[in-house]
C-alpha cells in the first residue's frame, strides 16, 4: 500500500496480505491472512494491527483473519474528531459493511476489547463469538475496592491532557513502560518491536488520536459507565474473557457482577500472566481462541 510522508514502512509478516478500506468518511488500514469464517481483531491504542503478529499464522490456518487499525492508530486515517468508543464500535460495523460480511468473531484488547464489548451490544447479529482480552466488562461498579485500584491507570491522565498527553504519547520512556515495565515477562519485548508502535507514534496526528481517546474516555465516558450506562444493555454474544492476575491497569475485583447483564459469558483469569498477553504469551492465547471460536462452528 502506499506510504504517507509521515508513515514509517510496513512491519512485514509472511502470508499477511495488506490494503485499504473506504468505510463510510473513514479509510481503514486492515492487515489481513487466511481464509475460512472471519475473525476481526482489534488492538488497543498506542498499537496497530502489528499487535497480533504471534497470533496472526496460528489462526490464519482456519479462518480469514482480519486485524484493522483503529481510527487514529497505525495506517488508518487520523481525524481530528470521532474518538467516543460507540464511534470506534460503529467503525467496525462499517468495516464488516465495507467487506461484505454479515457475521464475524471478535477478538478485541484493551481498549480494542472495550469498543469490542460495544461491538456486540450494538449489533449482536453482526458477532458470532467474542473473545475479550486485558479489559474490565462494560458493567462496572465502583466499589471502595475498585476506587482504591484506580492508581493503576495514573498515566491515563497524563495522556488525556491536551497539551502533555500528545507530547508524552511520543515520547518512547511511556511507551517502554507500557508495554515492557509493567510486563512479567519483560524479556518477551524486543526493541525492534517496540520501535515499530513508537515509529508510528512519531506522527502528532496519530498521537493526538490517542490523547483524544483517553480524553474522550476520562471526560465523557467514564463516569456514565460506572453509573450503569450499559445496565439496560444485556450481552446476548457467547463471550469469553480472559484477564491476567498481574494485570498492571486493572484489577480482576473489578470483574465481578456481570452475571445479570448477560446470556453466556465466561471469566477466564490467567495466573501471573499480564496486560499484554497475547502479545508476551501467545501459545496461552491462541489454544483458547481456538477452542472458544471451534465451540461456535
Amino acid at each position: 500500500m502506499e506510504q504517507t510522508e509521515r508513515h514509517p514502512p510496513m512491519p512485514q509478516i509472511g502470508g499477511v496480505r495488506h490494503r485499504v478500506v473506504a468505510t463510510s468518511g473513514l479509510r481503514v488500514h486492515v492487515a489481513e491472512a487466511g481464509s475460512g469464517e472471519p475473525l476481526v481483531l482489534l488492538h488497543t491504542s498506542f498499537e496497530h494491527w502489528y499487535a497480533w503478529r504471534h497470533l496472526i499464522p496460528v489462526l490464519a490456518a482456519q479462518h480469514r483473519v482480519i486485524c484493522p487499525d483503529m481510527r487514529g492508530c497505525g495506517w488508518s486515517d487520523a481525524p481530528p474528531e470521532g474518538y467516543e468508543k460507540e464511534r470506534l464500535a460503529a467503525d467496525v460495523v462499517g468495516l464488516l459493511d465495507a467487506l461484505g460480511l454479515e457475521r464475524a468473531g471478535l477478538i478485541g484488547h484493551g481498549m480494542g476489547g472495550l469498543v469490542g464489548f460495544l461491538v456486540a451490544l450494538s449489533a449482536p447479529e453482526r458477532v458470532s463469538r467474542y473473545l475479550a482480552i486485558g479489559i474490565l466488562h462494560p458493567w462496572l461498579h465502583v466499589d471502595p475496592r475498585v476506587a482504591a485500584g484506580l492508581w493503576r491507570s495514573w498515566y491515563q491522565p497524563l495522556v488525556a491532557a491536551p497539551a502533555a498527553g500528545p507530547w508524552a504519547v511520543r515520547r518512547r520512556p511511556l511507551l517502554r513502560w507500557l508495554l515492557r515495565g509493567t510486563s512479567p515477562h519483560p524479556d518477551a519485548w524486543l526493541d525492534e518491536d517496540i520501535e515499530t508502535y513508537a515509529q508510528v507514534l512519531d506522527d502528532p496526528a496519530r498521537a493526538r488520536a490517542v490523547s483524544l481517546m483517553y480524553r474522550t474516555f476520562l471526560t465523557r465516558e467514564f463516569l456514565p459507565l460506572a453509573r450503569g450506562r450499559y445496565g439496560a444493555r444485556r450481552l446476548r454474544v457467547p463471550t469469553l474473557l480472559l484477564f491476567g492476575t498481574n494485570d498492571a491497569f486493572f484489577s480482576a475485583h473489578g470483574l465481578r457482577g456481570y452475571e445479570p447483564y448477560v446470556d453466556d459469558m465466561r471469566v477466564e483469569l490467567l495466573e501471573r500472566e499480564g496486560h499484554f498477553v497475547h502479545e508476551e504469551r501467545a501459545e496461552l492465547v491462541a489454544a483458547r481462541a481456538e477452542r472458544f471460536f471451534e465451540a461456535g462452528s
